[in-house]
């Protein structure tokens, strides 16, 4: 595991996280996670904030835990405070992420599904529900596609490319609960088998 790095945060620095996650958040179709591959980007390739570790662990973490999976945006504004010297800054790093994370899809999703519910009815609205699907399931891709490939070795890492086609396939052709498939990974990660 890398090192994290020790971080010299000025009051610029904690602007641009905040402004890049109110950004992210107005992208964040789908929930925040989709917008990970820019946080990672961001976060660990542009600023040098966090490590690759430290950001998946956040993902892993929120999405193992119950709960809101928004949840791993806390976690890395608390790595990245802790990266920066103290658990005070750790707070604060939560509470920058997650309010820029939060704020304006809430408010923007509070406005836009009033004014939808109320013109149901339109063509427009439907076209548009219709037509973020595939956005959505892009987004989610990309996602997954970041968290798979941490290892950078796609010779060893078939079997987890075979179990994820697998399960994407049993889940769009079945009617097999989505918690049985997790249930399973989690059964065949015990063994050593995943």
């Amino acid at each position: 595991m890398t090192e994290a790095p020790l971080l010299n945060m000025q009051w610029g620095d904690w602007l641009h996280l905040f402004g890049h996650f109110l950004s992210l958040s107005l992208l964040s179709i789908g929930g925040a996670i989709s917008t990970a591959p820019e946080m990672h980007r961001y976060l660990v390739g542009q600023q040098n904030w966090l490590t690759d570790a430290q950001f998946n662990a956040s993902i892993a973490i929120a999405q193992a835990a119950p709960g809101p999976n928004v949840l791993f945006i806390a976690l890395m504004g608390w790595h990245i405070g802790v990266n920066a010297g103290s658990a005070a800054l750790g707070l604060l790093g939560v509470l920058i992420a997650m309010i820029g994370i939060l704020l304006p899809s809430t408010t923007l999703t509070f406005l836009a599904t009033r004014w939808a519910h109320r013109n149901r009815e339109l063509r427009a609205v439907r076209a548009f529900k219709q037509g973020m699907a595939p956005i959505v399931i892009a987004l989610l891709i990309a996602t997954g596609w970041i968290m798979a490939s941490a290892n950078k070795n796609p010779a060893t890492d078939w079997p987890l490319w075979l179990l994820t086609a697998a399960a994407a396939l049993l889940i769009w052709k079945t009617r097999i609960h989505l918690l049985w498939l997790l249930g399973a990974g989690a059964a065949l990660g015990w063994f050593g088998l995943a």
